[in-house]
């Protein structure tokens, strides 16, 4: 049986809007990610039979073809493909499945999973944004909006919804946010992310340059306190700023090997991909499939949430992992060991391959087996996939 294989996974620590990662162009950040890649590796870059980027937002410095832009910036030969992908925030972890499906089917043997998003250069929203109705230049058509009359389609309101739904008050997802700040602050200071974090080099403020390797969300002193005090989203609302996920700059790559490639090559796998699926659900709630998605993914794979040691549920927003948790009935323990994105940001597409780098790397710090990560995607979409150390 085909087997497909994780044998490097590196990201860039975060970059808060405005902030030490906006002085770089997206095209050549995601080219040190995939330069990084290749290197870890220990891989000839020729050998490479293609990239695959997530980026959301297509347009302006991430236009025209972000992601064979990456690779002519990069050290790769001209003779590598690639091509550019939108699952809007999957887009990279659907990057990963596109690797493994191409190994898998044993039509290519190297394959560069990636993704970039410089949220800073290329505002959420450049690309259009629904209105509740049809309007000349929106995205919403007229068979759409007949589907789906009156209805923007929003993150933000698909958030409000799921903590509705599933009863969570505003003081429980502060609470869940502010557990995600203190797992981050553990596992920076511990050093858990040194094996994923790729050094860049920015301005140090005064006139020199220093290395970027500490996420720059992170707040070492985030308190119940200060949580309390931010003003919701909406009025009477729940969501803030704190118990959402931050905007952040970064990019990533995942490199997926067949057996043959991993001998031919004399690789190292840090993980085998086990299993995957992706599925569509309500595009109005939008952000509830990954609970769903975990489920199918289970069932094909014949695993129960028992057999899993790690979980990585993106933090889009507070109440998304907290509904999954209360679905599955999952250990919370096993879950964003090293805090999530509401700490340490969530660059969008280049969210999927930053998760599978720290979730790969955490499993084989602690020493487990299994991992699941999924991923919450504008439309009602998710991904899930489950890897195995190796």
């Amino acid at each position: 049986m085909a087997e497909a294989y994780i044998v490097s996974a590196v990201r860039t620590a975060g970059g808060r809007r405005g902030g030490k990662l906006a002085g770089w162009h997206p095209v050549d950040l995601a080219a040190a990610t995939i330069d990084a890649a290749v290197e870890r590796a220990g891989v000839d870059p020729a050998a490479l039979e293609d990239v695959i980027m997530g980026c959301v937002g297509q347009t302006h410095e991430q236009g025209l073809h972000v992601g064979r832009n990456a690779v002519l910036a990069s050290k790769l030969p001209e003779s590598v493909p690639a091509v550019s992908i939108d699952r809007q925030c999957g887009s990279s972890q659907q990057a990963i499945q596109f690797a493994a499906q191409a190994v898998l089917s044993g039509t290519q043997d190297l394959v560069l999973a990636s993704g970039v998003e410089s949220m800073s250069r290329v505002p959420m929203g450049a690309t259009g944004r629904f209105t509740p109705q049809f309007e000349a230049g929106s995205p919403k058509s007229h068979r759409l909006d007949e589907r789906y009359p009156g209805i923007a389609f929003t993150q933000f309101k698909g958030a409000e919804m799921m903590a509705q739904k599933h009863g969570f008050e505003r003081e429980e997802l502060d609470e869940f946010a502010l557990h995600s700040h203190r797992k981050a602050v553990a596992a920076t200071q511990g050093g858990a992310f040194r094996d994923e974090v790729v050094p860049v080099e920015v301005s140090d403020g005064s006139g020199g340059t220093t290395m970027h390797t500490t996420d720059e969300g992170i707040r070492f002193d985030a308190s119940a306190e200060a949580l309390a005090g931010l003003k919701t989203l909406e009025p009477d609302g729940r969501i803030t700023a704190g118990n959402a996920s931050q905007i952040c700059d970064g990019a990533s790559a995942v490199l997926v090997a067949s057996e043959a490639a991993v001998k031919a090559h004399g690789l190292r796998p840090l993980a085998r991909i086990h299993a995957f699926t992706v599925t569509g659900g309500d595009p109005v709630i939008m952000l509830e499939e990954p609970l769903f998605a975990t489920d199918k993914a289970l069932e094909r794979a014949g695993m129960s949430l028992d057999d899993i040691d790690l979980f990585e549920v993106n933090e889009a927003f507070a109440s998304v992992p907290l509904a999954w948790l209360k679905h599955t009935g999952a250990d919370p323990e096993r879950l964003n060991v090293n805090g999530g994105a509401i700490a340490l940001g969530h660059p969008l597409g280049a969210s999927g391959t930053k998760l599978m780098a720290t979730l790969v790397h955490a499993l084989r710090a602690r020493g487990k087996r299994y991992g699941l990560q999924t991923m919450c995607e504008g439309g009602g979409l998710a991904n899930v996939m489950i890897v195995e150390a190796a």
